[in-house]
């Protein structure tokens, strides 16, 4: 079996004319009927690889519900059907997004239109199987993909990926992708087939690369108290191959009233014409561990005239998705995100992936520089090490098979920042104080300990029936 023309004239419209490594491997079992593990480097094409043999089965028998994408992050369940959207364009294909953070009633009344396709993150999509009775089921699925598959089959989802392949039909096709093979994966791999079934089709990665050659790692010695300096040093005096990436406009610097808070204003003249004028740094990605840490950076930023934007998992839906689309259409340079935006999102021309903190798992250290230097374009990734951070570097480097290189700023020049720095410190320290994130950390805190309750005693080692 092979592609339609329709489809075919939807991957030209988007300038895709040959497979990928892992789309070449994949389609064909995939059309074949066989079950599928892809394990590919992030920025591959994994979506399409998957995407493409749902469309063209659904072509030739369309109903709705006939495929369920899961996948750990709500960003990643838009960006997966919004994918879908284009490509099925020809087919008049029906997708739905079923992620918290949005209305449940208005999901279960989209649910009941019967799309074709529905991109879900796990726990939402089992809240509404549960909270519904006989509007809509998932009786007649097709096809079961877990995106990002390695971090699904963990006892974070284990509960809710265990209700789901109870009630999911026997006969459909399942397929699992990933950038990282773990050990769960692997098991499902190697684990006998059912009885009628034949062993999954498993594409792994010619070369065990984590990083492209095309990206470029750095690490950057800091002590931790003055982190932010550097920061602000770095972002202002990005590395010269980063330049012709800058898109937003600069900052002017208005004088404001003693004791008022200062706000950055566009400038109406060009930045060589304004001496206060701020350079906004090229599309720059801010990785760290908390919420808390995100909040507080993106207010540090914005104190400092350096236009950014957070995202994290404290923020409502609306906001996550708008500072997203900020980002996107480079109206905001700086995108201050936690490890929810790590995983499979495709943002162009990134130039920049700084690692605040560095991660706890090396493995989402890959993860997060995959955010640039993708397709084949360059990209730059910056690690700041303080003195705590010894063994996560040596981690992080065993694991991509390379060492760091240093990357050195003027100590002289950073401290010039220091008092600068230190007084929007304070403002933004005040600033998260002053709103409701306090607030949103006691939410968490109770949803976190429900979501315990319920993992306790579930099966992590999450199998396929």
């Amino acid at each position: 079996m092979g592609i339609s023309s329709a489809l075919v004239g939807a991957l030209s419209k988007l300038s895709i004319n040959a497979p990928t490594e892992i789309q070449a491997a994949c389609i064909p079992p995939l059309l074949q009927g066989r079950d599928c593990i892809g394990n590919a480097k992030t920025g591959s094409g994994k979506t399409i690889a998957f995407a493409l043999p749902i469309l063209q089965k659904l072509s030739l028998d369309p109903y709705g519900i006939f495929a369920l994408v899961l996948t750990p992050t709500r960003e990643l369940a838009f960006q997966i059907a919004e994918q879908f959207a284009v490509l099925g364009a020809p087919l008049s294909l029906r997708t739905a997004v079923v992620v918290g953070g949005i209305d449940m009633m208005a999901q279960a009344l989209e649910l009941g239109n019967r799309p074709h396709v529905v991109v879900a993150t796990p726990g939402r999509i089992v809240d509404l199987l549960r909270s519904t009775s006989g509007e809509w089921d998932l009786s007649r699925i097709k096809f079961l993909v877990l995106d990002e598959a390695d971090r699904l089959l963990t006892s974070s989802f284990a509960p809710e990926l265990s209700y789901l392949f109870n009630i999911l039909p026997k006969e459909r096709q399942t397929s699992l992708f990933t950038a990282t093979l773990t050990d769960a994966v692997e098991r499902i791999a190697d684990a006998s087939p059912k009885p009628g079934k034949q062993k999954p089709f498993v594409h792994r990665m010619t070369a065990r690369v984590e990083t492209v050659e095309t990206l470029k790692q750095y690490y950057i010695l800091v002590p931790s108290h003055i982190r932010e300096a550097y920061l602000y040093h770095f972002l202002c005096n990005p590395p010269e191959s980063t330049h012709h990436l800058r898109r937003a406009p600069p900052e002017k610097v208005k004088p404001t009233k003693k004791g008022s808070k200062a706000k950055a204003r566009p400038s109406k003249k060009k930045a060589s014409e304004d001496p206060d004028a701020i350079e906004q740094p090229p599309p720059t990605i801010i990785f760290c561990m908390r919420p808390r840490t995100a909040a507080y950076l993106t207010h540090l930023l914005q104190t400092l005239h350096i236009r950014a934007t957070a995202l994290h998992s404290r923020l409502t839906q609306r906001e996550r998705l708008s500072s997203l689309a900020l980002f996107r259409a480079s109206v905001v340079p700086v995108l201050v995100s936690t490890d929810v935006g790590a995983r499979g999102l495709d943002i162009e021309d990134v130039a920049l992936v700084v690692n605040w903190d560095l991660p706890a798992e090396s493995e989402e250290y890959t993860h997060r520089v995959g955010r640039t230097a993708r397709a084949g374009k360059g990209g730059l990734a910056v690690s700041f090490v303080t003195e705590r951070d010894e063994e996560r570097v040596l981690k992080v480097e065993e694991r991509i098979g390379t060492k760091l290189a240093e990357l050195d700023l003027p100590e002289g020049k950073v401290l010039e920042q220091l008092n600068t720095v230190a007084t929007a410190k304070r403002l933004a320290n005040m600033e998260l104080h002053d709103s409701d994130f306090g607030k949103r950390e006691e939410i968490h805190k109770i949803k976190r300990a429900k979501r315990a309750a319920d993992v306790q005693g579930a099966d992590g080692d999450v199998t396929l029936p």
